[in-house]
């Protein structure tokens, strides 16, 4: 990592945890990050050693075989990994999310039975907010659940779950009352839960993404997840810690896009001189790293309220937008100082342009999200 992207003021703790993700990330991951994307697959013994070095339940506490760690901390080693590879990367911020949802709402024995498997990486989750009409309006949400003696029913379709086919347990949001939305922990394995094809993605390729069935789906009560009726806004509170997630991939993204159009314009020579000598090149790769140490701070200073347990839902939307769109900028920048070899597959830019838009939309559009900001203004 060059001096310019560095993040600054690291404890000791912070450095070892940044070195040993960044060493996993580089040997493990990046070299086989383009096959991965050609096979639109990620294999599952990846995330198998990511969990047995902690890093998929890095904010869980300890008490439940996390590692314990603050927000910030999580946010470093998410970033090492974006920049190997942002399906990866993906995956691992939706473990943590489940699991700050376990840790909010859930019952001890939920804990016992769900949360911790998915912290030490035994468990694979996924999450299922989304509907085909409802994506950044929650409130039309179709999916239902039924009592039926003691027992839930579970009907309707899901859209764009990640690891729906791959996950072993998926948090799934349904409608229980006219105006309320319930959230339950649906074992995959369950009878009536049936994944569909892989969605084909422009970027993220690696990430299982489906539509999700739900075909009268039983689970028993201790499968509600916290209070009936209060789903939505769990699903919110699940959103802002999502979003900062997603806005530290968009930063691990462009961040290694920057990293490679720097040693590309060192090697690559035009009209006698290195691209890095013209002064065009030089604004451009300034504007580049100052916009990727910009994205960094936002989404950690909103980490840091997060730690205090201070509300971080304009916060996040903030981190989340300009990150995403930082991404989109600086990959194509990386693009076009590659020139033509910036368009071909060959070459690791292409990828992560691909991989940037992406960042754009999950979690919430960048319309959306002006839209959150604007509300927290009071506009």
């Amino acid at each position: 990592m060059s001096t310019a992207t560095e993040p600054a003021g690291l404890s000791e703790t912070q450095r070892q945890i940044v070195e040993l993700a960044r060493d996993f990330a580089r040997k493990r991951v990046e070299p086989h990050a383009a096959e991965w994307d050609r096979a639109a697959q990620l294999p599952r013994e990846i995330l198998a050693e990511l969990g047995t070095l902690g890093f998929l339940g890095m904010m869980t506490p300890e008490a439940d075989d996390g590692l314990g760690l603050d927000t910030i901390t999580y946010l470093l080693a998410l970033e090492e990994l974006a920049a190997a590879d942002a399906s990866l990367a993906l995956s691992v911020g939706v473990q943590h999310t489940m699991q700050s949802s376990l840790l909010a709402h859930g019952t001890p024995a939920q804990r016992e039975r769900w949360l911790r498997p998915l912290a030490r990486g035994e468990l694979i989750g996924g999450i299922a907010l989304a509907e085909t009409d409802a994506g950044s309006d929650a409130a039309a949400i179709r999916a239902q659940g039924a009592r039926q003696g003691d027992d839930w029913v579970l009907r309707g379709t899901k859209a764009w779950v990640t690891n729906g086919a791959t996950a072993d347990i998926v948090i799934v949001l349904a409608r229980t009352t006219a105006q309320g939305l319930s959230t339950f922990i649906v074992p995959t394995g369950t009878p009536g839960y049936r994944p569909g094809a892989r969605a084909d993605t422009m970027g993220m390729r690696a990430s299982n993404t489906v539509s999700v069935t739900l075909d009268d789906l039983r689970l028993s009560a201790d499968l509600l997840l916290g209070e009936e009726g209060s789903g939505l806004a769990y699903a919110m509170a699940a959103l802002d810690a999502g979003r900062l997630g997603t806005a530290i991939v968009a930063v691990g993204i462009a961040r290694r896009a920057l990293e490679h159009a720097v040693a590309y314009c060192a090697d690559r020579k035009q009209f006698g001189r290195a691209l890095r000598e013209f002064e065009a090149v030089q604004f451009k790769l300034a504007d580049m790293a100052t916009r990727v140490a910009a994205a960094r701070a936002l989404a950690h200073a909103a980490a840091a309220r997060r730690d205090r347990g201070d509300d971080i839902t304009a916060q996040a939307a903030m981190a989340k937008l300009f990150a995403s769109e930082t991404a989109m900028w600086v990959t194509t920048q990386a693009v076009q100082l590659f020139g033509g070899y910036g368009y071909m597959r060959d070459f690791p830019v292409e990828k992560l342009f691909r991989d940037a838009k992406g960042t754009e939309i999950i979690d919430g559009t960048s319309e959306m999200l002006r839209l959150v900001i604007a509300q927290g203004l009071g506009a």
